[in-house]
């Protein structure tokens, strides 16, 4: 059975060009690969032909051999350069060219330096509360890799450029080989840019890039919250080979307050009272974040009640309205008597006796002791 003309199997004229017969093939191998089309015989074949045809098309010196002779030209059968004699190689350079093209594998006949984007950094940044309810913008310190503004991020004497990588001659990868396994990696003298510096910085040593300080300043928006991430864009280390810098992450952590403790939007205080004033109600002076704020304690008030005050809590960067200031008292127990004053408590508690009525909550924690031993 003859053979397609390989122009015809690709769809491309004589006169397309190298990356429009790479397009032809990338286009065909996706839909035809066998990997999409396990078992299916048609679409195998079809892949072989726009496979054989990409090796003669994508190689000068094959295209010149079929232009002028046709197959003759390149079938090692008749005589010719030899499409199928190259062997697996030829093909796994140009398959891991059009397929590198696709996931971004960077390497490939072009001998194209890898481009890597430069890392993300994080600082952490220390607030106090009122600095994160009301907003603040701040200097901060931080230590990046930079890139090097004597050799401009090339790593190379000023005057010189980095030269083709002789190891891979400039493709950024190797290839092993072992019978019909060819794997692929990253070049280990280029690291995978596909240039090495033969007369290296002597500012950066050739590493294209500088460690040191920079000093930015970062704005906080109101409302923020522990965990909190401020993103600076383009702050981060300086990318490789021309890449793009990173990104600097500012994390906030809440420093604890002497007062108030945060749980989202809401704060809550603990407040001490008098034992009188729980027991005859009275009023409080409470702080805020906004200044002071009174309280109404009502008589009888047990420890631990808690008081809350609408909106003055904090309001969330997402927020639409602040959230509330509770507050928790506590009845606190006298300490350092005079003797008086000992006897004075001691005549309240024999004139209260010990039916309850005063006490309610230990008649009923007493029943329910009762109850249980089955008294």
């Amino acid at each position: 059975m003859s053979k397609r003309d390989y122009y015809e199997v690709l769809g491309v004229s004589k006169t397309a060009s190298d990356d429009e017969i790479k397009k032809a093939f990338k286009k065909l191998a996706m839909k035809h690969h066998p990997d999409r089309n396990q078992g299916d015989k048609s679409h195998e074949e079809k892949f072989k032909e726009a496979k054989e045809a990409y090796e003669i098309l994508s190689d000068p010196q094959k295209k010149a051999a079929y232009d002028q002779y046709g197959h003759a030209g390149v079938d090692p059968s008749m005589g010719g350069a030899g499409a199928g004699g190259a062997g697996f190689r030829d093909f796994a350079d140009a398959f891991g060219d059009i397929f590198g093209d696709i996931f971004g594998g960077g390497g490939g006949r072009g001998g194209r330096s890898q481009v890597y984007r430069g890392a993300d950094l994080r600082y952490n940044l220390e607030l106090s509360l009122e600095e994160a309810a009301r907003g603040t913008e701040t200097k901060i310190r931080i230590p990046v890799l930079s890139e090097c503004e004597h050799c401009h991020g090339s790593g190379a004497k000023p005057g010189t450029e980095p030269v083709t990588c002789p190891t891979c001659g400039g493709h950024g990868q190797v290839r092993m080989q072992q019978g019909f396994f060819s794997i692929q990696q990253a070049c280990p003298r280029c690291h995978g840019s596909g240039r090495v510096v033969a007369d290296p910085c002597t500012h950066c040593h050739g590493e294209g890039r500088v460690k040191q300080h920079k000093t930015l300043s970062v704005r906080i928006p109101s409302g923020v919250d522990e965990g909190d991430r401020i993103r600076l864009a383009g702050e981060g280390e300086a990318g490789i080979n021309g890449g793009p810098p990173g990104d600097l992450y500012v994390q906030v952590h809440l420093k604890q307050h002497a007062v108030f403790t945060r749980d989202h939007n809401d704060l809550h205080c603990e407040m001490p009272i008098s034992f009188a004033t729980a027991a005859l109600g009275g009023e409080i002076t409470i702080p805020t974040l906004e200044g002071q704020a009174s309280i109404k304690i009502p008589a009888e008030t047990q420890s631990g009640k808690v008081f809350r005050l609408r909106g003055k809590g904090i309001k969330g960067v997402r927020s639409q309205a602040p959230g509330d200031l509770h507050c928790h008292v506590v009845v606190e127990t006298p300490i350092n008597l005079t003797e008086r004053q000992k006897e004075l408590l001691r005549e309240f508690d024999t004139c209260c006796g010990h039916e309850g009525k005063h006490n309610p909550r230990a008649k009923g924690f007493m029943d329910k002791v009762k109850e249980f031993f089955g008294q």
